[in-house]
């Protein structure tokens, strides 16, 4: 069935990423992108991977010394990068 009324492209964007449970992924992406910004650069560099998995973020280090400043840090970063999501999307950090 055709629809006759004109809607803005963005809430057709929304309607479609929502109904394929889309538009959790790339906040997810869009926040896992942004970790250098949090962290800054220095520990960007000593970053080997940074991804979500079941609301829970996941930081692969290459230096054991800023892992463990990084785990210092745990409840701090967990705060930050919600803060950025604007929502609750992360519930823990697992740093390894």
């Amino acid at each position: 069935m055709r629809r006759n009324e004109t809607r803005p492209i963005g809430e057709v964007i929304k309607e479609c990423l929502d109904e394929l449970n889309l538009s959790k992924t790339l906040k997810e992406k869009g926040l896992v992108s942004r970790w250098g910004e949090v962290l800054g650069k220095a520990v960007a560099v000593r970053t080997k991977q940074v991804y979500i998995k079941d609301r829970t973020l996941f930081v692969h280090m290459t230096s054991s010394v800023a892992r463990n400043e990084l785990l210092m840090m745990r409840q701090a970063i967990l705060d930050k990068m919600n803060e950025i999501a604007g929502e609750k999307l992360i519930d823990s950090v697992v740093i390894r």
